[in-house]
């Protein structure tokens, strides 16, 4: 059947659609009245003024300047952070920050710093520097943080470098191949989402290089309050890290702990002829046992995890091949951890899934937060912009939990376009200011809520 078509009515229809796609012509003009885009980052002002960050940052011994004409110290290290936050992912987009003038007055800033001050600035950083610096500011942090019994994740990162920056070195590098490098060692606290240290070291360092003593500089600016847990991947296998966190340490401490572990041929085996597998769920079986290698004093607690590929086609782990003609382990993908934790075997297992959060928090600091582009010639002074960096994501990881709340914890991304993006000005009434917000009426009672928050904020904070 062929269905009637009113071509008078479609032709009506037609002309309608034109006119409501047809743009207007319009002209522009200019205005001499200060605007931001970023009015809402006047949240952050408020959450950093309860606490009183200027005093702390004053009592950490920043280098000074040389000049009186520089810019102060305090700052420079608040403008850097208020940058990160606005959107920069490098030196040079510091610059658009510069020339708001309304941000400025939100902070109570004379003048602003242009991108090669921050350049200059962190060029007076050394070792000895960014030890006594970064003790005190993660101190002072994690100080004022009641949370005790952390989980710390160990991780390294690779970070692709362009130029010729000291200790920028060939090394494993799986997405530029050939580039040189940094190779950063971080330390995460999983339960309260922040980062508890960073050591920059060459780009062709191994992942577990300076551990030992990265382990205790992160205890020490912890306060040293208590460690339930420590996770590490794959690259911090082998028997003197095991040792070390058994008790064979200067302070005779000993830390529980879940390490992956490499895949050697002994272990391989030793996975394959392991029986009885217990189902967890389908597709997904978990064993235990103790394994021995030939460099170990002693046997250590594994945990086993095998996942059939045809029921869970995004199984993470490795396949075994032991030998070519043996198909059973094709079938499977495996994952082994080794652990000095007395508890049941799937509450281990589950344990260390915890542990890939982070991977999404290195993405972020990467992708969100300029980690990847914050780095000048100097070695020590990259690093000391990167813990910069470290302590700005802690700083907004802060906000998202007691300001913005809520079960979910969005990137920095997100929470710049919602929370920050908004359009504002001052305006003057008597001697008071009023920063005036851009805001559509149905989000006002939301934004009104934050900044009650942010000023009812107090410190020393309990998670």
């Amino acid at each position: 059947a062929v269905r009637y078509i009113d071509k008078k009515a479609l032709i009506l229809r037609i002309e309608k659609c034109k006119k409501n796609l047809r743009m207007e012509k319009f002209e522009i003009d200019f205005t001499d009245k200060e605007i931001t885009p970023w009015g809402g980052i006047s949240l952050m002002r408020q959450m950093l003024q309860k606490m009183d960050i200027e005093r702390v940052l004053a009592k950490i011994s920043l280098p000074e300047q040389g000049s009186n004409r520089g810019y102060s110290p305090i700052q420079l290290i608040l403008n850097f952070w208020v940058g990160i936050w606005c959107g920069a992912n490098r030196f040079e987009h510091l610059e658009v920050t510069r020339q708001d003038e309304v941000i400025k007055d939100i902070f109570s800033w004379e003048r602003m710093p242009g991108s090669k001050s921050f350049q200059r600035y962190f060029q007076k950083f050394n070792q000895a520097t960014n030890e006594r610096v970064f003790d005190r500011l993660y101190g002072w942090f994690f100080d004022n943080l009641y949370f005790d019994n952390y989980t710390l994740d160990f991780d390294s990162t690779v970070m692709t470098r362009y130029g010729e920056q000291e200790g920028a070195k060939r090394g494993y590098n799986p997405q530029k191949k050939g580039r040189k490098q940094h190779h950063p060692l971080l330390a995460f606290i999983s339960d309260i989402k922040m980062i508890a240290n960073l050591w920059l070291r060459a780009g062709n360092t191994g992942a577990a290089t300076n551990f030992f003593g990265f382990l205790e500089d992160t205890l020490s600016k912890l306060q040293d309050k208590r460690v339930g847990l420590i996770r590490c991947d794959s690259g911090f296998y082998g028997k003197d890290i095991f040792e070390y966190l058994e008790g064979n340490n200067p302070k005779k401490a000993t830390y529980p702990y879940i390490i992956a572990a490499k895949f050697y041929l002994p272990l391989k085996r030793k996975l394959a002829g392991h029986h009885p597998w217990l189902v967890l769920d389908e597709g997904l079986e978990i064993g235990e046992s103790t394994y021995q290698a030939e460099d170990w004093d002693k046997p250590r607690r594994i945990i086993m995890i095998r996942q059939e590929i045809t029921k869970r086609p995004k199984a993470v782990g490795k396949q075994l091949r032991l030998f070519e003609e043996e198909t059973i382990y094709k079938n499977y993908r495996y994952s082994c951890y080794v652990t000095n934790l007395d508890l049941p075997t799937k509450t281990v297992y589950d344990l260390y899934r915890g542990r890939c959060d982070s991977e999404n928090r290195i993405k972020e600091i990467k992708y969100d937060f300029g980690g990847d582009s914050f780095n000048v010639r100097d070695f020590w002074a990259t690093e000391a912009a990167l813990n910069f960096v470290m302590m700005a994501y802690n700083l907004m990881s802060l906000f998202r939990q007691v300001i913005l709340g809520g079960q979910s914890q969005p990137f920095l991304k997100t929470i710049r376009y919602r929370a920050f993006a908004i359009g504002a000005y001052f305006i003057k009434d008597g001697n008071s200011r009023i920063l005036k917000l851009s805001l559509a009426m149905k989000r006002r009672a939301w934004f009104m809520g934050l900044w009650n928050k942010s000023s009812a904020f107090e410190w020393p904070f309990s998670p």
